[in-house]
């Protein structure tokens, strides 16, 4: 008999076929049993009835547990009418092999009943089975395909960055240090500083990878492992970096909403909410940001940062991204440029999703002259001998350039209305889990 996904079933309809996996769910009504097959590419409802098959095929179809592997060999059918099943097709068994039967003395841990998520985190490698945290994954799936669309499409070249380095790239007090034979290095927190030097190479770059924050935060947007895209543009300005996000943003929303509605149903998300992400979105100045903020009795003063409180509180006032830009320099990173208009701000931007969901992306335009670069260096008191090659970028035909990265996970967790970030990657890494 053919072997086939269940994703492809409805092509067999009236044919036999084979389909291999693990059992999902079963019922049984007395002479009939109605196992319910999972194969990583959807569910199938099996029926075995007991005037068709064999004595002993039926005892084992009766027998089976939870997550046993097994082959079932049946015909396709679609659903009657006026009946429901996965995905609309129904198979009639004729032969069952089971691969492993679970012991009903030992069953698997997950059950349909309410677990604690520590539990639940414990046992990850088995939790990514069940339904919910397989259609996250098939989103983010769908997330990082449009992602490396976007910038194929466009003319970007991706170019891989080191993950070990030999400096901070955003501040000395994240940083994971490791041994690298006889001196220090660090887990990387960015590519792009690297890409800036791929982006003189290859005018429109990206990278795609883990980065790494030595962050002590417990919060339900933070992880100490994360993937990050990062775009660089040569000649690129502050606004030139801000309508590719926004450009970015929205191909990747439509997206999911193409390839991946079931998904979102099975979340319960809120689908009318994504379907109105749409351009031009909301550009707010750090001064009207900070204004606004007090205006909603946030406790921020001009020349801090945004907490995750300032964050949701402007977010859930707008229904689409905003672009906030031009923060005071002192809170961003010594490589910003500065406003030749108002110095002491920064030609940079966070673009904010809506419903409270904090930073996706952070970016802006490098600053391009050596004296400006070698002073800001020397400021943030970072090891000038780890810079030697990034201040060769500004002796060698030094050019405006403009990026951005996005974290991969707050973008998965604000796409599909998840409440922790820890959710949306396979195997999450938090100030205390470091298992499975």
């Amino acid at each position: 008999m053919p072997f086939v996904y269940i994703n492809e079933i409805s092509k067999f309809q009236g044919q036999e076929v084979t389909v291999k996996g693990w059992l999902y769910n079963i019922r049984s009504s007395g002479k009939i049993i109605f196992p319910i097959l999972r194969d990583g590419t959807g569910l199938l409802q099996a029926i075995v009835l007991k005037n068709a098959v064999s004595p002993e095929l039926f005892e084992r179809a009766k027998e089976l547990t939870q997550e046993s592997s097994l082959e079932v060999t049946g015909t396709v059918r679609k659903v009657p009418e006026g009946k429901t099943a996965p995905g609309g097709h129904e198979l009639d068994v004729k032969d069952l092999k089971i691969g492993q039967l679970i012991p009903a003395d030992q069953p698997f841990p997950i059950t349909p009943k309410e677990h604690g998520i520590e539990f639940l985190m414990d046992y990850r490698h088995l939790w990514i089975r069940s339904s919910r945290q397989h259609a996250i994954l098939k989103v983010r799936h769908e997330i990082i395909r449009a992602v490396r669309n976007f910038f194929d499409d466009r003319g970007f070249t991706l170019v891989d960055t080191p993950i070990f380095t030999p400096a901070a790239c955003e501040g000395t007090t994240t940083l994971f240090e490791v041994g690298y034979f006889d001196e220090k290095a660090y887990l990387t927190q960015s590519g792009q500083l690297y890409n800036e030097a791929t982006a003189a190479a290859f005018g429109k770059v990206y990278c795609f990878g883990p980065t790494f924050r030595a962050e002590k935060s417990k919060t339900r947007r933070h992880l100490t492992e994360f993937w990050m895209v990062e775009p660089e543009v040569a000649y690129a300005t502050l606004e030139d970096i801000m309508a590719l996000a926004e450009d970015f943003i929205t191909h990747i929303v439509k997206s999911v909403l193409q390839h991946r509605r079931s998904e979102l149903e099975v979340l319960e998300r809120d689908i009318s909410k994504l379907e109105g992400i749409e351009p031009p979105f909301p550009r707010v100045s750090y001064d009207e940001a900070v204004q606004s903020l007090k205006a909603s009795g946030s406790n921020i003063e001009w020349g801090g940062d945004f907490g995750g409180a300032d964050e949701t509180l402007l977010s859930q006032q707008y229904d689409r991204p905003i672009l906030v830009h031009r923060y005071p320099a002192q809170v961003k990173a010594f490589y910003m440029e500065p406003d030749a208009n108002r110095p002491e701000l920064a030609l940079c931007v966070d673009v904010l999703a809506p419903e409270g969901y904090g930073e996706i992306i952070g970016g802006g335009q490098r600053a391009s002259r050596l004296e400006l670069v070698t002073q800001r260096i020397q400021e943030h008191q970072l090891p000038p001998e780890a810079f030697d090659w990034y201040l060769d970028l500004r002796k060698y035909g030094t050019f405006p350039h403009a990026g951005f990265g996005m974290g991969i996970e707050r973008a998965v967790a604000w796409i599909c209305g998840l409440e922790h970030v820890r959710e949306t990657i396979p195997f999450p890494r938090m100030l205390y889990r470091l298992r499975p």
